[in-house]
């Protein structure tokens, strides 16, 4: 029997499969067409039958997997990046497939191959593959086959197989001999001084990992050489290894060692590596102590708030609350709450969303005197700001002051802004403002919410703009759903009915609107109770545009009606008649629409 697959096609797939078939049967034929599928012009077919690499395998048995299987995948590397990137993902998980831990060596080659590929993340599937593999592997087995593969790819001529080898010191270092491991830290030295700054990048990237595996002292040189490279790239992927020693080392030690390594990361001429230290920076006040923050830290974070680059403030703003946890409260109110005041007026949008989301954590840190004196006016602020996101980033976050400083003193301070903001002649910022109006309620409560903005919310459903009214009935169904039915049958439906009679043709046809889409948020008894009567009365409407905007009301209630069988009997009695009276009705619409409801409910 021929062992290499690829030629493998005159023999009957059963033959193929077994020196013995009982019978030719649907499985192994399967099977067989997968085979064949391996090297099928078709990417799609080729995709699809890597994916089932496991069922191959399983009807090749062990011996046949690591003889012809594995050595034919290794020969098909020349391949597209979306198969290459499966069959990395794959091999890893065919450990059993060729007998166990014992063999699971054999996956290596074919590997080891995919890891120097130029696709970056079809090698980071290969890396991510090898170190399973490599967690499996005996001992004996890793210094005879993993070990030489590691120091092949690491002195490979392309930068893909170094970069490939960065990612793969963490699986064996510590599990090899104390010679061994002293070969591969210089091993590893190479790749974090290589030529490459793709190789020097992913050496930095792969020291974070590196730091919990050797001591200390063979970790500081290379990161005292990497955070200093020539390219920025390299340089900001340091800062997570500052980090992780900072954790690592002793305070004294980390004052010492590492504390000038964090000024200079701090001041870095490139804004990507400010702004990789701005983003880290309260975990990195964490790892060196609040002793060493208080200390060293605020100089350098009141210059991150006032950084040349909008990306920068925009990740320092996100920082202040962690960082105000830290300090003492002089050091918030005398240092960093200037900075927050200009931040609230950035030129940059994103550095006011990422503050407006933050700045209410301020409030539980400094009390509710210096909240009342300091940040109430700043939310007074973001709430008119022209971008949306710092609108809503303000609104969403409410509850933080709200525990701070108490619900009445937030609606007497913002309540009046938001009601301002409501009335605006602009109609999108009314209408901004509207679809914040649930974020509120969910922090003010029914209570407090009907006293001071339920009449507000009925308000716009005459607004002049009709995307206002559209807006306001969504938020009475939003309303709906935060405050439960029962609320909005008592609270908001009996408002809603008023307008049922007003002598604006506009206003009835918003209550159509906002009774059949609040329906959703009920029960079909309170439809049936609350929603239908009103709505089939309307049908009676002397104006055509009430009447077929009846008939897709009523076209949605029918599902809503089926759903409880104690309201299905109102469809037939009901919505019915009074569709089949529309669909008489002499306007076109209006007939056009009733028997559209009638004929795709099957009523008709």
């Amino acid at each position: 029997m021929p062992t290499d697959m690829d030629i493998d096609t005159t023999v009957p797939p059963t033959e193929f499969m077994d020196e013995d078939p009982p019978a030719i049967n649907e499985e192994t034929s399967n099977v067989a067409t997968l085979i064949d599928e391996l090297k099928h012009e078709d990417v799609a077919l080729r995709l699809n039958s890597i994916k089932k690499l496991d069922v191959i395998a399983n009807a090749l048995g062990v011996e046949r997997t690591r003889t012809e299987l594995v050595p034919f995948l290794q020969e098909s590397i020349d391949d597209e990046d979306d198969v290459l990137l499966a069959l990395a993902e794959e091999l890893g998980k065919l450990v059993d497939a060729v007998g166990g831990k014992e063999y699971a060596y054999y996956l290596l080659p074919p590997l080891e191959n995919i890891a120097a590929v130029e696709e970056a993340t079809v090698r980071d599937k290969a890396v991510a593959s090898l170190c399973h593999i490599a967690d499996i592997l005996p001992e004996e087995h890793l210094e005879k086959y993993f070990v030489p593969l590691l120091k092949r790819l690491t002195v490979g001529d392309w930068f893909t197989s170094r970069t490939s080898a960065t990612g793969l010191y963490v699986a064996v270092l510590k599990k090899v001999s104390e010679p061994l491991q002293q070969e591969l830290k210089t091993l590893f030295k190479q790749l974090a001084e290589d030529d490459s700054p793709m190789v020097r990048r992913s050496a930095a990237k792969a020291l974070v990992n590196l730091v919990g595996q050797i001591s200390p002292e063979d970790v500081l040189p290379l990161f005292e050489k990497l955070s200093q490279d020539n390219q920025d790239s390299v340089r900001l992927l340091t800062v997570e290894v500052l980090v992780a020693l900072a954790n690592k080392l002793s305070e004294e030690q980390t004052k010492t060692l590492l504390l000038p390594a964090f000024i200079y990361l701090a001041n870095d001429k490139a804004w990507r590596v400010r702004y990789m230290v701005a983003s880290k920076y309260v975990e990195l006040a964490d790892a060196f102590g609040q002793d060493i923050a208080r200390e060293n830290f605020t100089t350098a974070f009141v210059s991150m708030l006032k950084d040349t680059e909008g990306e920068v403030r925009t990740a320092a703003a996100s920082q202040v609350p962690g960082y105000a946890k830290l300090v003492d409260k002089t050091v918030i109110l005398e240092d960093l709450l200037p900075c927050v005041k200009l931040l609230v007026t950035d030129e940059n949008q994103h550095a006011r969303a990422a503050l407006a989301k933050d700045i209410s954590g301020l409030a539980p840190i400094i009390g509710q005197d210096a909240t009342m004196e300091y940040l109430l006016p700043l939310f007074l602020q973001q709430l008119t700001d022209e971008f949306p996101d710092v609108r809503l980033n303000v609104i969403s976050n409410l509850e933080t002051i709200n525990k701070a400083i108490g619900i009445e003193r937030v609606s007497q301070a913002l309540l009046p802004a938001i009601v301002e903001l409501s009335e605006d002649k602009q109609w999108r910022i009314r209408l901004a403002i509207i679809e914040y109006i649930p974020l509120l309620a969910k922090q003010f409560g029914s209570k407090f919410f009907e006293e001071k903005l339920l009449e507000l919310c009925m308000s716009w459903l005459r607004d002049l703009v009709f995307s206002i009214r559209e807006a306001a009935t969504v938020n009475l169904m939003k309303l709906t759903e935060v405050f439960g039915a029962e609320w909005a049958k008592a609270a908001i439906i009996p408002e809603v009915m008023k307008m049922t009679t007003d002598e604006n043709y506009l206003h009835r046809m918003t209550t159509i609107f906002a009774l059949t889409t609040m329906a959703e948020a009920l029960t079909p008894l309170m439809v049936k109770d609350s929603i239908l009567p009103t709505i089939t009365e309307m049908s009676k409407d002397p104006i055509p545009n009430i009447r077929f905007n009846v008939a897709k009301s009523l076209e949605t209630l029918i599902p809503l009606l089926k759903k409880d069988s104690s309201t299905t009997e109102l469809v037939e009695s009901s919505v019915k008649p009074t569709l089949e009276k529309l669909s008489a009705d002499p306007d076109v619409d209006v007939k056009f629409f009733a028997t559209r409801a009638l004929e795709s409910n099957g009523t008709f």
